[in-house]
This record gives C-alpha cells, structure tokens and sequence, in this order.
C-alpha cells in the first residue's frame, strides 16, 4: 500500500495532536513538519523533517494546515500551487462561502483537492446538522457549545496587541446563544481598557455577549475539554413535534486533528476543486475497504 504523505504546517495545540493522528493512521505517514522557526525542534519531531517552507519537502501528497484561521487562505493558496492537497478547520462560518470560491479556483487549475472547515464545528457538526435537515426539513436547529475552550477565539485574542497570554471560553446560554468569558494576560506598557476593548470589538466577539478579565496567570485556567449540543424540533412531511438532539464531550484538538487526518484522506477520492465536509461522501473519510465497510455500517 502506497501511505498518503501528510505535512502538518503549524505546530501548535492542533499540530501536535495531528501528529498523533498520522501515526495512528496505518495510511498515513509524515512527510515533515512546517514551523516558522525550524531550528526548535522538540524531542517528539527529531526523528521528522522540520522545515520553514513546504517548498523544502519531497513527495507531499497533502498539507494539514494547523495555522491561525485568517492565515488559511494564504497557505492553502501556496500549497494548492505546488500540486499539493490541502485541508484546514478554518472556523469563520461569514466566511467559509468566499474561501470555498477562492480555493476552488485555484486547486481546480493546478489539478489538487482541498477539503477547507474540517474541524467540529464547523465541519462535523455542519454533517449532523445536514442530516437533521433532511429528516425534518421544516423546524428550528439550536447549536450550543461548550462550556469549554474556543481555540479559534482563543488565537483571536493573542493576535491583538497588547496580549501576552489568553483563554476564551465558550458559555453555552441556550437556543444557539453564547457567551464569551476572555481572559488575559496584558503586557506591560498597555492598558487592560483599551485592550478590552480591542478585543470585544474583533470580529469574532463582537457579536456575543462578551466578558474580558484581566488574570496574573493564564496556564492555571486551561482546560481543553469542549462539546456541543445540538437540537432540532421539526416536521417530516405532515407529522410535527419531531426532536432530534446530538450531544457530544470532547478535547477539543484532539477531535479537530482527527477530523482533520480524515479530511487529508478524502482529498485523495475527490476530483480537483475544493470542498466543505459536507459535500464529500461519508466513506470516503474512513479507512477501509468500501465494501467491508458498507457490510460493517449499513
């Protein structure tokens, strides 16, 4: 069997746990690791190529790219270029229409797949959601998260200036409505007024009830659990007052890497052209023969 070779660009909380991921994959092998700065190689990645630019790997069949979600377009574009397929957990849901558009365009002409939002939400969550839809198309579907970490909202926050450390967590309010409780560490030479105000002014808290607190130390509150809730009450056909509900307890990177590893091997079923999770068969995520697959979960 020919092993897909995977680069994981970005080596944060979601790198890592992709690593992991890879290695459980008996389809999968690494075909190096991306970081801004190469000469930090911890213990884990010694035995790896660590490299600035994806450019320096040989023989990428597709990148995992675990960087910041306003940085996405720029390494999927890069990487769709070369010929390499692409996925990422891109979570701006305003903007997942654009980037599909962006993306689509340029793997199309460069013969590559790139599978964008692959994470949980969206991603999985935008899977279930799907389903509910079809099994009752009239009604109302609430999706509330956590309580746990946002990890997109949590690289938000230390993008702006005046931010030493942070934590934002996720407080699930009901009916689809949530709370932002953001902690901070503020660097010295900035006002923690002014720093707020940045930050519930960014566009992904300026849409929720948002709490900014200033901390002495960060680390001491981290908790990567999450999980969601999901609920429909609806119609199929003529019959009302069916409820669907979906609950799920997870880490939150170590599901997002995992769904990510699964995306990376969808890329290689598709035709050129970039996708969200949801237009891309269920089976094609799995490892396994289709047939003994289709014996086992049918």
């Amino acid at each position: 069997m020919n092993k897909i070779r995977a680069a994981i660009v970005g080596y944060g909380n979601i790198g890592q746990y992709v690593l992991d991921a890879i290695i459980a994959s008996p389809d999968f092998e690494v075909a190096g690791i991306v970081r801004r700065d190469p000469s930090n190689v911890p213990d884990e990645l010694k035995k790896y190529q660590v490299v600035k630019s994806i450019k320096e790997l040989k023989d990428v069949n597709v990148a995992v790219l675990c960087t910041p979600t306003r940085s996405v377009e720029e390494y999927a574009k890069e990487c769709l270029a070369l010929g390499i397929n692409t996925v990422d957990s891109y979570d701006i849901h305003g903007g997942i229409v654009n980037l599909r558009r962006e993306l689509d365009a340029v793997a199309k002409a460069n013969n590559t797949v790139s599978i964008i939002s692959a994470g949980w939400d969206p991603g999985t969550d935008s899977m279930i959601r799907s389903m509910f839809e079809f099994m009752a198309p009239k009604g109302v579907t609430y999706t509330n998260f956590g309580p746990g970490m946002s990890m997109g909202h949590t690289v938000a926050v230390k993008a702006i200036k005046g931010v030493k450390a942070a934590l934002s967590m996720t407080i699930p309010l009901g009916t689809s409505i949530h709370r932002r409780m953001v902690y901070i560490e503020v660097e010295e030479g900035y006002n923690f007024s002014d720093v707020a105000a940045a930050i519930k002014s960014d566009d992904y808290f300026a849409h929720d009830e948002t709490h900014v607190m200033q901390v002495e130390n960060v680390d001491n509150l981290k908790d990567m659990g999450h999980g969601v809730n999901m609920v429909r009450k609806g119609v199929s056909g003529a019959t009302q007052n069916q409820l669907l509900d979906f609950n799920m307890k997870i880490n939150n990177p170590a599901l997002t890497a995992q769904v990510l590893v699964a995306s990376a091997r969808a890329t290689m079923k598709q035709a050129p052209g970039a996708y969200t999770m949801i237009e891309v068969p269920v089976i094609d995520y799995i490892y396994g023969d289709k047939e003994a697959l289709i014996k086992k979960l049918v």
